[in-house]
């Protein structure tokens, strides 16, 4: 059986965490920055979790079980 490659933009997109979950960073923070407030930017700036219902097709993209 050969080994299975990951998707390049899956591995570059996502962490695993200790505990088996996956992180990812928010959208919307790179472009276009003067119109949203200091407080949104602040909340785009840090990690949180994938959604229960996405994280099988994460977690296939990156080969884990």
């Amino acid at each position: 059986m050969p080994k299975l490659k990951t998707k390049s933009s899956a591995k570059k997109r996502f962490k695993v965490t200790g505990s088996g979950k996956i992180k990812r960073k928010h959208a919307f923070k790179s472009h276009i920055l003067t119109k949203k407030s200091k407080k949104r930017k602040l909340k785009l700036t840090h990690h949180t979790l994938v959604h229960k219902s996405d994280e099988a097709n994460i977690k296939q993209q990156l080969n884990l079980k």
